[in-house]
This record gives structure tokens, sequence and C-alpha cells, in this order.
């Protein structure tokens, strides 16, 4: 196995900056390369469901996919303090692959985009973890060490993941610093799964 899951929900395109930053990461290092997927909204209409494949982006996860990675990168933007209702309702459906041990014994990490700065980057990297721990997942993070944008930044990155403030509008494209924890924060996680393969 080789392919590293970067799987994410996003709304209006901080998470998916992100999640593609994470996947050039992930494509750095030899022999690793990213499978990127999304979710569906969650509608309280069921009248009108999601069309089954998306009309632009990456296609939806699918459990096969769970199955097949090394390695799990887990983004959705923040809703106050956690991940968002879709990518919850889509973790909520993975008993058969906690049953079977699936995930566990691989590498994971995770990443958020929020509308304000103290809109709980933080906890929702943090909450975001527990589905993977319960799947025996090993977390990783983006360490102080050899990451001089965790210390310096002032907008997104935390020792927990990649992270993004993307303003109380989302106008507030991806920094440079955002960028390079995210794409650093990829590269650490398949070189992890490597190591560990």
């Amino acid at each position: 196995m080789r392919d590293i899951l970067v799987l994410y929900y996003s709304v209006h395109g901080g998470t998916r900056a992100l999640a593609e930053a994470i996947a050039r990461g992930v494509a750095e290092v030899p022999g690793m390369l990213p499978r990127v997927r999304t979710v569906p909204r969650v509608a309280t209409v069921v009248e009108r469901p999601e069309p089954p494949v998306p009309s632009d982006g990456p296609p939806y996860v699918e459990l096969s996919d769970l199955e097949e990675c090394a390695g799990l990168a887990l983004g959705s933007p923040t809703r106050f303090g956690n991940m968002a209702a879709p990518m919850k309702y889509f973790w909520d459906q993975t008993s058969g692959a906690w049953l079977s041990g699936a995930l566990a014994g691989k590498p994971a990490c995770v990443f958020t985009s929020t509308g304000s700065l103290h809109g709980g980057q933080e906890s929702t990297l943090l909450s975001m973890m527990l589905p993977l721990l319960h799947h025996g997942m090993f977390i990783v993070g983006l360490p102080f060490a050899g990451q001089p944008d965790v210390m310096s930044t002032r907008s997104g990155g935390t020792p927990y993941g990649a992270s993004h403030h993307a303003g109380h509008d989302a106008g507030l494209d991806a920094t440079a610093e955002e960028l390079r924890l995210a794409t650093a924060l990829g590269r650490r996680l398949a070189e992890a799964a490597r190591k560990l393969a």
C-alpha cells in the first residue's frame, strides 16, 4: 500500500486549499501517492440527495478507501469547535472498518479551517483525532522542531495539525506559512507511512 488518503470536507475552499497542499507534500515522498477524496453534504431534505458523483473536485470517499490507504489526512472546517456534520456523518458509518481493524496501526493527521482566529482551530483538530484513535491510528503532528512556521505564524498552523484562518466571510486565502505547514504535514505523514510499511 502506498496511497495516502487525503479526506476532507470544504464549503468555501479553505479546507480544500490545505488538502491540496497536504497532497503535494505526500507526493514529495518517493513511492507515496495522495488519494484525495471528499464527503457529500448532509441535507435535512432527503428528497434532494447529493448526486452520486460530485460535479467538480475529487470523488466521494468510499469505505474501501479506508481499507486501501497506508495513511490518512483528515480535514474539516470548524463547526463550534468540532468537525462539520458531513464529515461526522461519514465517520459514524465506519463501524465495520473499526471492527475489522482496517485503520489500526496506520498513521493519521488532521487539518482545519476557521472563520475566526479563535474560532476553535485547536479544539477541532483535537476532536477530529478521537475517531482516529478509536480506529487505532497513530497521530502525526507538526513539531516545533524543524517547523519554524509553527512558532512564527500569525494565522493558522498548530502542533496538532495544519490550519487556516479564512476570516468571518471566508475571504482570506491561505497564507504562505499555512500552506508550507500543510505541505510539511503531508510529507511527514507520508514518511511515517513509508516507515511503518
